[in-house]
């Protein structure tokens, strides 16, 4: 398994606009196209202004047939344009990460 973690900065005072534009009109076309929402948090110390979401596949190719097919749907399209002509980021990034030696031992473990 690898995780996709996304990590968004929103300009300040933009994060309540981000969360509901994201509810409303990515949520919905990630959780159908993704499916495997592993979390999705808002900072509360730290980096303000900062969420953090993680999505699960089952491998690198499976990350991006999902992460194609979401692209391809015109509602995915609709989504960005609002997002950019909003203009309620800052920042994005994203880091690929699979699982330690160490904590595939201790799922294996727990059974």
């Amino acid at each position: 398994m690898i995780v996709d973690l996304r990590i968004y900065t929103c300009k300040p005072n933009k994060l309540p606009a981000f969360l509901k534009l994201y509810e409303e009109k990515a949520w919905p076309l990630q959780l159908k196209y993704l499916e495997n929402c592993v979390g999705w948090y808002q900072t509360v110390e730290g980096a303000l202004n900062t969420v953090v979401h993680m999505w699960g596949y089952t491998d690198q190719g499976d990350r991006e047939r999902r992460r194609a097919a979401m692209a391809a749907d015109p509602a995915w399209g609709e989504y960005l344009k609002a997002a950019a002509e909003q203009e309620l980021l800052v920042a994005m990034e994203n880091r690929i990460l699979r699982r330690a030696p160490h904590f595939e031992k201790h799922l294996a473990a727990k059974g």
